[in-house]
């Protein structure tokens, strides 16, 4: 089997490569090792929690112990399905803020400023606010992603919003558009009731032209020769074989699965390659390096009104969620729940929001274990760009060895000066006047733990990734030893062969990276095209006191 463009991973970026290739009419053949997206638990946005802890859809891969977190091993979930990470995701859909691409064109990856970026973003949104406000010029339309807003209607979110503003920090109608600092509603990948996966938005409709195809396969290696790349060797149904390419191959595989082929094909550290007696094809010493994420707690409150989700915390509550959602695609199965936000800055001097929350009206844990208190609601919090820095590197030269990862979280002394902030300016929050008829008491971290050290035990404890994995094949100037891939997505030292996922994010963006993702996958297919849309001249909102003022 052969085709112009051979795509290995039909996840965020993936699907919209092979919707926008095939729209140009490129053959494009996807491949993909997991299974369908069909079926309520991964199609009702109330049951997000199941999908990421179920080994049918997900790769199962953990990181090394964290030597920094007392030697915890934290699981990292990626999506095996089609679908990829949409499919298993939060749903929580955030652009990034535009310091964040000004800080990639600043580092090497010319083309990808906010100006650049901003027509990718809305050529790819059908955008619905439900009347909650917002930004319409700075969104999409007619885009194949739809983008809507929960309902709201919990008293809870409306009280988040006002604690906020009454702690003196903005109040914004859409932090995906002019302005992202701020108190206001939040944003999800759902379309009438249902998850609206990359899947659903891209790969189905293109799926449906003559020209695009999925295989079902696990990808072994890039097929490499006289310095080209001209097929993917997979295995399926117990048999070897090799997918040709007449023009491109695409890694679209994800953060750790993308650099783990590119290694298995020759193309990394040449060291470590030697290690597992791969023969180098191009010393690239960045690829798996610059591996970063978002990590996150909650701060969990105990409810003095039944107001929160735990009233559907049952058998027969979540039965009725459930049958409401199969029957009408409404009710609580309809929203992830997540339907306010913040994005604000840590202190003065930092130019744009350093912190993120989701807020939730329920205490509960990601493996859907409810607080011992009964009602509650949490904020999920943590800073967005931490200094530590890990690497994705091969276990074994066997395709089938899962990788190994070490995030190296928490290895900067400033990681834990700024949760340690996160947690006192979110207790703030829930001490204002709006939270006063909702608030029991503290569950966790709890009231009695205060100084730095006890704090510090907490995070060291409790922490957790929000599966943000980026930046192993980080894109940059041709020239810079450690890009893995240029400004056009190329992968640096072989001919036809680009990645365009997380993995050559340089930095990671503010918020989930659903958004960027599937944006990177828009971008790149005019870049494999030879087009682009021209820049935008919107002037993103800065607070204009950030230097002197953290609010």
């Amino acid at each position: 089997m052969n085709a112009d463009y051979v795509i290995v991973g039909a996840g965020s970026a993936g699907c919209a490569m092979a919707y926008r290739l095939s729209e140009a009419g490129k053959s494009v053949l996807v491949i993909e090792h997991g299974g369908s997206d069909a079926g309520p638990l991964i199609q009702m946005p109330g049951a997000l929690s199941y999908p990421m802890n179920m080994p049918m859809y997900d790769w199962g891969y953990s990181t090394q112990p964290e030597p920094h977190l007392g030697g915890r091993s934290l699981v990292t979930p990626r999506g095996k399905v089609v679908g990829g990470s949409s499919s298993i995701n939060g749903m929580v859909y955030v652009r990034g803020h535009a310091g964040d691409y000004r800080h990639w064109a600043e580092s090497g990856a010319q083309g990808w400023d906010y100006a650049d970026v901003l027509p990718y973003f809305k050529r790819m949104e059908t955008w619905h606010d439900g009347g909650q406000g917002g930004d319409p010029d700075w969104r999409g339309t007619d885009g194949p992603l739809h983008i809507s807003r929960g309902p709201r209607d919990n008293p809870l979110h409306a009280a988040f919003v006002e604690a906020g503003r009454q702690a003196g920090y903005e109040v914004t109608g859409d932090y995906n558009g002019k302005q992202q600092e701020g108190f206001g509603p939040m944003e999800m990948t759902v379309h009438k009731g249902r998850r609206w996966s990359a899947a659903n938005a891209y790969l189905k409709p293109a799926l449906k032209r003559k020209n695009c195809d999925l295989i079902r396969g696990f990808a072994r290696k890039v097929v490499i020769e006289d310095g080209r790349a001209v097929g993917v060797e997979i295995e399926r149904g117990g048999k070897v074989e090799v997918i040709r390419a007449g023009a491109e191959v695409i890694l679209a595989a994800s953060s750790l699965n993308s650099p783990k082929l590119l290694m298995l094909s020759g193309i990394g550290p040449a060291a470590h390659l030697a290690e597992h007696g791969i023969e180098v094809v191009a010393d690239r010493p960045g690829v798996g390096q610059n591996l970063q994420d978002h990590l996150e707690l909650y701060l969990q409150m105990a409810a003095s009104q039944p107001v929160t989700l735990f009233k559907y915390w049952n058998l027969l509550g979540k039965a009725w969620v459930g049958a409401q959602w199969l029957f009408t695609k409404t009710g609580l199965g309809a929203s992830n729940q997540f339907e306010s936000a913040a994005f604000i800055r840590s202190r003065a001097g930092v130019d744009y929001p350093d912190i993120q929350y989701h807020f939730l009206p329920l205490a509960v844990r990601y493996d859907g274990k409810v607080a011992a208190e009964g009602h509650g609601f949490q904020a999920h919090v943590g800073p967005m760009r931490s200094g530590s820095r890990g690497a994705v590197t091969l276990a074994s030269a066997d395709p089938n060895a899962a990788p190994n990862i070490l995030f190296n979280y928490m290895s900067k002394e400033e990681d834990w000066e700024d949760f340690r902030t996160c947690i006192r300016l979110t207790r703030e929050i829930f001490g204002q006047e709006a939270f006063a008829p909702f608030v029991k008491h503290e569950i966790q971290p709890g009231d009695a733990l205060q100084s730095d050290d006890e704090l510090n035990g907490f995070i060291r404890e409790h922490v957790e990734s929000a599966y943000h994995p980026c930046g192993t094949c980080k894109m940059g100037a041709a020239e810079d030893p450690m890009s893995v891939v240029d400004p056009e997505c190329r992968v640096i030292g072989v001919d036809g062969l680009r990645v365009a996922d997380s993995s050559i994010f340089p930095r990671i963006p503010n918020g989930n990276l659903n958004g960027p993702s599937i944006m990177t996958g828009e971008k790149a297919s005019d870049h494999i095209l030879g087009r682009r849309l021209p820049a935008s001249n919107a002037e993103p909102w800065f607070h204009p006191n950030w230097q002197t003022e953290q609010r």
